[in-house]
């Protein structure tokens, strides 16, 4: 129900913002914690998308295959893993520190709200974006307790990031979301206006962690890093580009867990190396 690669996308963006706040490797404890907290969301948030889109994903030729419509799993099942994801989260909040606490039930309250928005809005893409963006966020304070500058131009960048690819993804239903009134930047725009907003959100993902490595600052792991990370990006333009719809399996799920891994990699050999 819930591919390995969705993970990918958010929890190196956690570490990244764990990572940093620490400057250097966290202690096991607040490393397993916020580990468990993101597995815990993830498979949360990821779960309760499949129980609400249900319906329409037993009508759509792309995701009818998938375990909740096919009946390889009920919903009573997905309902249990749900809580229990939720129940891991919240303790692993309360693990943390008061503050993680505090704020755990807003990103509980925004996986909740997503699956509804497509009905209303075309501003899901960004909402998700959103979400993820809690990812690097949570990390940061999980360590200090704060949300300042470098938290936030993390969270930036991970929303523009994830609503541009969010948008590529969503090419493959134009004509179903079209056919059964649901709303999404394709869906309105068409694929040649998607793809440009896309190619915009992502310039000011790799804007936005530059100005993070001046911030911090960091050197020139984190540069080469950056650079890499843009080459991935580039090369997911070009595949959806060059092979149309055909290739955007492997630019949403492949490339984008690239970008995650490497700037998070990048991160961790610099501040390695001070």
């Amino acid at each position: 129900m819930i591919r390995f690669e969705h993970t990918l996308f958010a929890l190196p963006f956690a570490y990244l913002g764990l990572f940093l706040a620490e400057g250097g490797i966290p202690g096991g404890r607040i490393f397993f914690w916020v580990t468990a907290a993101m597995v815990g969301l993830r498979t949360a948030g990821m779960t309760y998308n499949r129980i609400a889109d249900r319906k329409w994903d037993a009508l759509n030729p792309r995701t009818r295959n998938w375990a909740l419509p096919r009946g390889k799993l009920s919903l009573k099942f997905s309902f249990f893993a749900f809580l229990i994801s939720l129940g891991l989260y919240f303790l692993s909040a309360l693990k943390l520190n008061l503050l993680c606490a505090a704020l755990s039930p807003i990103p509980v309250i925004m996986i909740m709200i997503y699956p509804w928005l497509k009905r209303v809005t075309l501003l899901s893409h960004f909402f998700l974006g959103m979400i993820l963006g809690t990812a690097p966020v949570g990390g940061w304070v999980a360590s200090r307790e704060e949300i300042s500058i470098p938290s936030l131009l993390l969270w930036g960048a991970v929303c523009c990031w994830v609503s541009g690819f969010d948008m590529i993804y969503a090419l493959q239903d134009i004509a179903f979301d079209r056919g059964h009134g649901l709303h999404s930047f394709p869906a309105r725009f068409g694929e040649g206006a998607t793809l440009w907003a896309a190619r915009g959100l992502h310039a000011m993902t790799l804007i936005l962690m530059g100005c993070l490595g001046q911030w911090i600052p960091l050197g020139g792991f984190y540069r080469t890093g950056l650079f890499v990370a843009a080459v991935f990006l580039f090369r997911e333009h070009w595949i959806v580009f060059r092979r149309g719809l055909s290739g955007v399996q492997e630019a949403f799920f492949y490339m984008n867990a690239m970008v995650s891994v490497t700037l998070f990699l990048a991160v961790f050999f610099d501040l390695m190396s001070a």
